[in-house]
Parts: C-alpha cells; sequence; structure tokens
C-alpha cells in the first residue's frame, strides 16, 4: 500500500508542475498580448500554433536573432515576419536595414519569450543537408563546377551574369553568386570586388594584379549579394563596422578558401574577395624568374644550417609565394620546418602552420618564441613589424638556425637601415644576415598575341641608360644579349601586348617576379657598423654582379617576357 501511495503522489507531483507551466505560460502570454495591444499597437503571435518557415530563419541567422531577440518564422511574397519580444526603435530601425539588404520588408509581431525560444530551437533543426558546404546558403558546389567549365574569358562571365540577372527572381542571388565565384576561379582572378556607387552595383575582377570591370547591377541586387556574402562568411547581417570573415569552395581535390573583408563606404559597404588558390601560389624554386647568377647565390643559401634571408617589396609584390617556393626547395622529412603567418594563406603539406592572433596575445614575437621551443631547423616569419620580432629573428639566425621573413622597404638596400631602425645591433647583424632580396610582380606578355616592336627614341634612350650602366658596374653584358639574341650595338627590339581571346584581351597572361639581391659579403659586413645610408649600400653591392631590379626588368623586355610599360609600372627605370 505504501508503494502504491508513494506512486500515486509522485505521479500527481509531476501532474502539477505540468499545470503550474501551462499556467505561467498562460499568464505570460495573456500578459504580452496585453501589452502587445495597449502599449505597443503591434499584432500578438503565439509562435507555438504557427509553422515555422525555414526560409525565413535562413534570411536572419540564428546568432543575430538570438543577440537581437527576435524570431522570423514566415516568408510571404516581399515580406519577412518577425517576432519580437522587447520593441524599440532602435531594434525596428535594424531588423528593417536588415530586411532590406536581402529585398524584403519587415512585418512584426510581438510574442512570449517562449514563443521565441521554440522558433530558436528549430535553428537546430534545419537539416545540413539543405545547406552548401561553402557557408550553410542554398549554393549548389555542382553547379559552381560545371559553371567553372562553362568559363573560359571573360566575356563569358558577363553573358552568364546577364543571364542570371533576367532569371528567376527566387534564385537570382544564388545563381549570380555562383557565377562570380566560379568565373573569377575559372580565369585565376586573385580578388573579388562588389562596390555600391550612388545609383547602382559594381562588379570587378583583379586579373594578374589590374581590376578589370565585369558588370554594373541595380542597388537591389548588390544589397542581396551583400547578405548572401555576410552570411557565407560569418558576418553579422546588422553590423555597421568593417568586418572580416571566410568560407571554403571544395574544387575537385582542393580546397579554396575565400577571405572577405567589407568595410563601410558612402553609399555602402564595400566587399572584397580575396582567393587564396593553392593552385595559384605552388610555383617551384625554378619558376621564380630569378635571373641564374642571382639563382645559384639563393639557392646556395637557402640550404645552409643558419641565417637570416629577408624578402622585401610592397603588399602583393609576391613576397610569400617566394618564401613557400623556397620552402618547398629545401623541404625534407630530416628537417623542422615551422612557419609564422598571419593569417596560413595556403597549407604546405609536411610544415607545421601557426597563425598570430592578436586578441590572444599570440603576435609574430611570440610565435617565434613558442617555436624556438619546438626544435626548428627552419623558421619563416610572415613579416618582420616591430623590434622584439627583429631581435628574436636575428638571435634565432645566430643561434643555429635558418630564418625566412619578410620586410616592408623599397629595395634591397633599404633592409639594412630598418633592421637598425628596428634596434638591432649592427655588429649582431653582421653574422645573421645572409642576404636581403627585394622584388615587384609584372605581368607577362601573351604569348599568342604578343608583337615585336621597335622601340622609340625615348624608350631607346632608357634602355641604353641602363645596359651602359651594367657595362661600367663590370657586369658581363654579353651572357644576356646573347641569351637573347641580341648583338650588342645593334638595334634591338621589344615587344607590345595586342591582346587575344586566350588572354581575355588584356594582352598578358600571368605574372614573373624582378628582383635585385644584396648579399652580406666581407664589403658589405665592413660598412654595417657605421649605419650606413641606402645609397651607401648601394654604391658597395655593385660589385657583387647582382643586377638591380631595373636591370632585371630591362632583361625581361628584351627577352620578350614583359613590356616596357609594365616594368615602368614597379620600377623607376630612370632612377640614376
Amino acid at each position: 500500500m505504501c508503494y502504491n501511495s508513494y506512486n500515486m503522489t509522485n505521479f500527481d507531483d509531476e501532474k502539477q508542475k505540468k499545470q503550474l507551466e501551462d499556467l505561467y505560460k498562460k499568464e505570460e502570454e495573456e500578459l504580452v498580448a496585453s501589452l502587445a495591444e495597449s502599449k505597443y499597437k503591434l499584432p500578438y503571435i503565439d509562435l507555438y500554433q504557427v509553422s515555422i518557415d525555414n526560409e525565413a530563419l535562413r534570411a536572419i541567422p540564428e546568432k543575430d536573432a538570438m543577440e537581437m531577440n527576435v524570431a522570423p518564422f514566415k516568408l510571404f511574397g516581399k515580406n519577412i515576419f518577425i517576432a519580437v519580444r522587447s520593441p524599440s526603435e532602435n531594434l525596428f530601425g535594424t531588423l528593417k536595414d536588415i530586411a532590406e539588404r536581402i529585398n524584403l520588408t519587415p512585418v512584426f509581431y510581438m510574442a512570449s519569450n517562449a514563443s521565441l525560444h521554440k522558433v530558436w530551437e528549430r535553428y537546430k533543426e534545419i537539416s545540413m543537408a539543405e545547406s552548401s558546404k561553402i557557408g550553410g546558403l542554398d549554393i549548389s558546389l555542382e553547379v559552381l563546377r560545371e559553371t567553372t567549365k562553362k568559363i573560359n574569358h571573360i566575356q563569358d562571365i558577363e553573358k552568364l551574369i546577364i543571364e542570371a540577372l533576367e532569371g528567376n527572381k527566387i534564385h537570382k542571388i544564388s545563381r549570380l553568386l555562383e557565377i562570380i565565384l566560379a568565373g573569377a576561379i575559372a580565369i585565376k582572378a586573385s580578388d573579388i570586388h562588389i562596390e555600391p556607387e550612388k545609383d547602382r552595383g559594381r562588379l570587378r575582377l583583379r586579373l594578374d594584379g589590374v581590376l578589370m570591370d565585369i558588370n554594373f547591377f541595380g542597388l537591389d541586387i548588390y544589397r542581396l549579394l551583400n547578405s548572401r556574402i555576410k552570411l557565407l562568411s560569418g558576418m553579422k547581417l546588422s553590423s555597421k563596422i568593417a568586418q572580416d570573415g571566410r568560407f571554403n569552395i571544395i574544387e575537385g581535390e582542393e580546397e579554396i578558401n575565400i577571405r572577405t573583408s567589407l568595410i563601410p563606404g558612402a553609399y555602402g559597404e564595400s566587399i572584397v574577395m580575396r582567393i587564396l588558390d593553392p593552385k595559384s601560389i605552388q610555383l617551384d624554386f625554378e619558376e621564380l624568374g630569378i635571373e641564374p647568377y642571382l639563382f645559384e647565390i639563393v639557392k646556395n643559401e637557402i640550404v645552409k644550417p643558419n641565417g637570416l634571408i629577408l624578402v622585401t617589396g610592397p603588399t602583393g609584390s609576391g613576397k610569400t609565394t617566394t618564401l613557400y617556393a623556397f620552402l618547398r626547395k629545401i623541404y625534407s622529412t630530416e628537417i623542422n620546418i615551422i612557419t609564422i603567418e598571419d593569417p596560413v594563406e595556403y597549407h604546405l603539406p609536411g610544415i607545421t602552420q601557426t597563425q598570430i592572433n592578436l586578441a590572444k596575445g599570440y603576435s609574430f614575437s611570440e610565435g617565434l618564441h613558442s617555436a624556438l621551443r619546438q626544435d626548428p631547423d627552419v623558421i619563416m616569419v610572415g613579416e618582420i613589424r616591430d623590434s622584439d620580432t627583429a631581435s628574436i629573428a636575428v638571435q634565432s639566425a645566430l643561434t643555429g638556425h635558418m630564418v625566412f621573413s619578410t620586410l616592408h622597404t623599397n629595395n634591397a638596400a633599404g633592409v639594412i637601415p630598418r633592421l637598425i631602425d628596428l634596434g638591432v645591433n649592427p655588429k649582431i647583424m653582421v653574422s645573421a644576415l645572409s642576404i636581403s632580396m627585394a622584388q615587384r610582380l609584372v605581368r607577362k606578355l601573351c604569348n599568342s598575341c604578343k608583337v615585336e616592336n621597335t622601340p622609340n627614341e625615348e624608350e631607346t634612350k632608357i634602355i641604353n641608360e641602363i645596359l651602359n650602366g651594367m657595362k661600367e658596374e663590370g657586369k658581363d653584358l654579353s651572357k644576356y644579349l646573347q641569351k637573347y639574341n641580341i648583338k650588342e650595338g645593334e638595334a634591338f627590339k621589344i615587344f607590345k601586348a595586342t591582346g587575344c581571346e586566350k588572354c581575355n584581351s588584356t594582352g598578358f597572361s600571368g605574372r614573373i617576379g624582378i628582383f635585385e639581391a644584396i648579399k652580406t659579403n666581407e664589403a658589405i659586413e665592413k660598412i654595417i657598423p657605421d649605419n650606413p645610408s641606402e645609397r651607401e649600400i648601394k654604391k658597395v653591392a655593385k660589385t657583387q654582379g647582382i643586377l638591380s631590379m631595373r636591370q632585371d626588368g630591362i632583361v625581361k623586355i628584351l627577352n620578350g617576357t614583359t613590356s616596357l610599360e609594365e616594368v615602368a609600372s614597379v620600377v623607376d627605370l630612370k632612377e640614376e
């Protein structure tokens, strides 16, 4: 009897608890319904009694919905129905902005906290199969691959975009984004720019370092693309400040990383998507474009057991590609290679790659400290930015490690003064610094359409001055001129771009490096303790027999690799 009585009591307690929960819910719903009508003049809704639309949930991500204390529950025509718990003008303003970006009009309801939680639970029920691998949107990877196959040049992208903009509005933006991504990958663009102007949106792709207009479209299309890209990249829809994000695309057996940056402007947010395609950086050491004499010097230096090799140049000059080529050249299972990068742009098999995180105190200098505790043979530091990193890099080179890194200077001669500015002791630097390299990138002439051209008087003067300077420095001019079938003293030919279908009518296809370097030999070692100027370093370095960037540029012009205009765009050819 006691046992039965206990069971009955227990049953009654559970029932009573359920009754109390129902009562509390009923009271809350009644209170919210009353406030909605009397205070806020909003329609009340009990979300337990309605069907929740998954498409509405996708319009506002779970994180944003919970932060704002709202719940999207229905899409109908151009309207998105949103329940709120605590109405305010700021909240309505934010939600209107979000809705406008996805070309919708918000319709507001007031609901209880329990109702909101019911909707939030539905986020977890959205099948992962309904989301693509590249970011939770309805972008088909299969379609993306098929689209890539259809695109051979820029005109194909333009044609497909026009077709997409004329298509079904429901799927228009998904299709447009597929074409933009597939097109950029197909023509090997490095960046996608989507920018709002006063009365239109603008799409540009950066091909071989040059931005090219692809298409213009209405601001309504821009706003839809903006929201889709934010969702893909894991950004906040409602944010009004600069944001960074990223997503991945699986292309065949390769994973392509898309790094997204948004900054607010006069007419909206400017969007830039950097395409980090592993195939684009997989250049071998031999493919960099380093002239033979310097090539042998660098090849010998990078395999040494210790030293500091610095590559310098502006942003976008190919420094990371060069360092990666060094690492691939020297890689073996017998050595331990560690990199510290910001960010890790491309993954190298067999190499330990770490990424700095300033928010968590993991800087380049801290990364270097950590790397040295991992028994490394070779360390690559993405960039030397401060005195601490510079000091540790130099000390590491002195204690039996090979260190590769980059520095921001205009030329190779600027490396030594820059290190001294960062507080490196010149006497210590002498023993650590092996070689300083500077580089620029120029576009290569398309072999299918480049044409021979006789240089004009001004061009001839520039080329001859540089060739004469090479002779005065004791450089063997004949080994460069004979190689390219040019006899000293005779009129020479250069090549110019024309444009064809194979090069997207640009006249260029791909890029190549222009290099210069200064080896820390005995002559350089003697002047370092005196804190020499760039001019003094250049004067001493001329005896090393290594071409300067302007000389290397002229050699590549005479070789027909690039044009005089290209070299002049990155190097001052009139420099003394």
